[in-house]
């Protein structure tokens, strides 16, 4: 890494050993951009960033993250009474009914049990940037598998799913139920939808090596297996993903499944919200729906990307991922190897992003293992309230 890319940012005190392990990430990988923040019982207690064009506050694209976003805006109504887990989707959209969907709960939806990972003949980048059009070809899909009876990651899909059913009942898109009750109050740098005001502070997501991504092509999917309909690759044009988060149709809509726009601090603070006092306001979810959103909902093998245990209610189980964490601890990845979550047990809440593509189907990129074992040795061995005097680093 260049001169011009050295870590900055701040810490805790305690948290030396955070930043150390990030300028190690960012150095033998050569990172291009990324940053890492983290809380620690609603505090802020790492905030670092790395690469010749990032600062703290740069918009990157995040991919699925937004998912995360999505399920938690869909935890808060369930909270409220306003959705019912269990009641079927048809009863609120009767065209979903088709090919035997009559049957399928919101709670099929989010654990991902629906069997609808994709559409035959795949979308185009205009359908998979719109929520509504993605759900009106959903309608009409037939199931990939018996609904119910196994589960996949319904990657590109899922949220507009959702979105489809929060809508019917409030009236309203997720995107506007995010931005009303999580994005504005606690002034998130996290969006589904970036307003073309702050466009200026988007940095492009950045592709592999042409020899990395030569070898990355040469593993893709069968675009007619599970995997390749998942990821629209049984398109006639297959999604190119670099492209698809570049295009500002795609980051205006910012469809729920795949055009999160933000930075590490913005989704951090986001799951800190979820389980801690953050900015002088209650936790979000209360523990009966914190307990009920992060139960496992699918065992065994996830038939899309080959995970096993890969999620709790909508949520990815970090767990499965991160032994070292609580089994309740919640979050999502994104396509450029980002990830986030919660750790109530921990009080953690953790970001990472960066500007490379991953091209990986599922899961955050390796360095989060390195990064999260360090935050969470950190925050042990600081479980006291941690100073707000934080340390800056040039």
């Amino acid at each position: 890494m260049s001169d011009r890319s050295l870590v900055h940012g701040t810490i805790a005190a305690g948290f030396e050993s955070v930043r150390d392990e990030f300028t190690a990430v960012v150095t033998q990988q050569n990172e291009p951009g990324a940053q890492l923040a983290a809380y620690l019982n609603g505090t802020l207690v790492v905030d670092l960033w790395a690469g010749s064009e990032m600062q703290g506050d740069s918009l990157l694209a995040l991919y699925s993250s937004g998912k995360g976003a999505a399920y938690l805006v869909t935890a808060l109504l369930t909270q409220d009474g306003v959705l019912d887990l269990d009641r079927p989707v048809a009863h609120l959209w009767p065209e979903f009914a088709a090919h035997g969907k009559d049957r399928i709960t919101l709670r099929d939806l989010l654990a991902h049990r629906a069997g609808l990972v994709g559409v035959d003949g795949g979308f185009s980048t205009e359908e998979l940037a719109d929520d509504h059009l993605i759900a009106q070809r959903l309608a009409g899909q037939r199931p990939f598998w018996p609904p119910g009876t196994a589960y996949g990651y319904h990657a590109f899909v899922v949220g507009a799913l959702v979105n489809e059913v929060v809508r019917r009942t409030t009236g309203q898109s997720i995107q506007q139920m995010y931005s009303d009750r999580i994005r504005d109050p606690y002034e998130l740098d996290f969006y589904l939808g970036l307003p073309q005001a702050l466009e200026c502070r988007y940095l492009p997501v950045q592709p592999l090596a042409p020899e990395q991504l030569a070898r990355a092509e040469a593993d893709l999917p069968d675009g007619n297996s599970l995997t390749g309909i998942a990821f629209n690759l049984n398109a006639s044009s297959p999604t190119d993903l670099v492209a698809y988060a570049n295009t500002r149709t795609v980051r205006a809509f910012g469809p729920t499944s795949s055009g999160s726009i933000g930075n590490a601090r913005g989704l951090a603070k986001m799951y800190a919200a979820t389980i801690s006092p953050v900015d002088n306001r209650e936790p979000l979810l209360r523990p009966g729906t914190l307990a009920e959103f992060t139960r496992r909902h699918a065992t065994g093998i996830d038939l899309v990307t080959g995970e096993r245990d890969h999620f709790l209610l909508g949520f990815e189980a970090q767990h499965s991922r991160y032994p070292f964490l609580s089994a309740g601890a919640f979050g999502h990845s994104g396509a450029v190897g980002a990830q986030s979550f919660a750790d109530p047990r921990s009080g953690i809440a953790y970001s990472y992003t960066r500007r490379r593509f991953a091209y990986r189907g599922g899961g955050g990129a390796a360095e989060n293992y390195r990064l999260a074992t360090a935050v969470l040795a950190a925050a042990t061995a600081n479980s006291s309230p941690p100073s707000t005097n934080m340390r800056a680093r040039r």
